[in-house]
């Protein structure tokens, strides 16, 4: 269909606002109640919304409403819409007080540790009314996360590039096996794979970790080594690190940011296929909002020791 006068002037925000509550909603009744609105006059909404682009944009059931490929992509491009214009009002507001504002976040939870906590300890002080939202993810889930726009921008390795994002990479960095600071394996200088097998081992739930020690043990000729614990609750690994007794796989900048860990040494074993960069993720052509861009800069100032094994 034409993007022409007529549907410009009949497309509206509210209009679209709505339809976007009824998708997410699945049901025209519940849509009604967040607007303060009838049911009749939310369909009504719809079905001119349907005429004036001239496509069905829901299917009704018994069970509800869901979108079609037509009202999928409407809602897909209201979702960036109404982001543009929530950021611009932001801008906006940082333009006339730069010390407020509001930025959504998405790292792994090692990168929130060694690179995002010390850089909004550092904004926080200095500007106490900024707002920050982290949401600590997987990588493989940030992508699906950007594309909705529930953060503005992500930090984590990446794998392969997406070619929806724009990725600055900071630096290369090394999977490494570490252990206590008591453990005395510490105070060897030369460790095999073999030595490990037998050690009880701590290990992140994402399956990141437990594939590179699997790959390296198999291409050592070795099988895997049986996981003592895995899980995603950084309290307790951090608990069993200080036992000095586990050995993990953790991102080499672990140690290394904001400070040396104070719980863990790495150990001079090599895995295999372990170097990723490490980069801030974005959506490509969406502008950072002035927070964003601080925050970004604040993030290359706290990696320097790291930034020169940028490739």
């Amino acid at each position: 269909m034409p993007w022409n006068d007529r549907v410009r002037r009949r497309l509206r925000l509210r209009d679209l606002d709505i339809l976007m509550a009824v998708v997410n909603a699945g049901s025209m009744t519940k849509a009604a109640t967040l607007f303060n609105m009838t049911q009749p006059a939310v369909t009504k909404v719809i079905a001119d919304l349907e005429q004036t682009l001239g496509a069905r944009l829901l299917n009704r059931s018994r069970r509800g409403v869901e979108p079609t490929p037509h009202g999928l992509a409407l809602v897909k491009r209201g979702t960036a819409v109404f982001d543009e214009l929530r950021q611009g009002v932001q801008d906006l507001d940082f333009l006339s007080d730069p010390t407020v504002g509001e930025l959504r976040i998405g790292c792994t939870e090692v990168a929130a540790s060694a690179i995002v906590w010390p850089v909004l300890d550092r904004l926080t002080q200095k500007y106490p009314r900024m707002v920050f939202h982290v949401v600590a993810a997987s990588s493989p889930g940030m992508h699906r996360d950007l594309l909705e726009r529930k953060f503005e921008l992500a930090l984590s390795r990446v794998a392969v590039p997406n070619p929806d994002e724009h990725t600055e990479i900071l630096f290369q960095d090394r999977m490494v096996v570490a252990t206590g600071v008591q453990n005395p394996l510490t105070r060897r200088r030369k460790i095999a794979l073999a030595d490990l097998a037998d050690q009880p081992w701590l290990l992140p739930s994402d399956s990141m970790f437990a594939a590179a020690v699997a790959g390296s043990f198999r291409a050592s000729g070795l099988a895997p080594p049986q996981m003592t614990v895995s899980t995603s609750s950084i309290n307790l690994r951090n608990e069993l690190w200080a036992t000095g007794r586990f050995v993990t796989v953790l991102p080499g900048f672990a140690l290394r940011l904001p400070r040396r860990h104070p719980l863990l040494r790495a150990l001079p074993v090599d895995l295999a296929n372990a170097q990723q960069p490490v980069a801030i993720r974005t959506l490509k052509n969406r502008q950072l909002s002035p927070l964003a861009e601080m925050f970004c800069e604040r993030v290359r100032t706290i990696i320097k020791p790291l930034a020169r094994t940028v490739v």
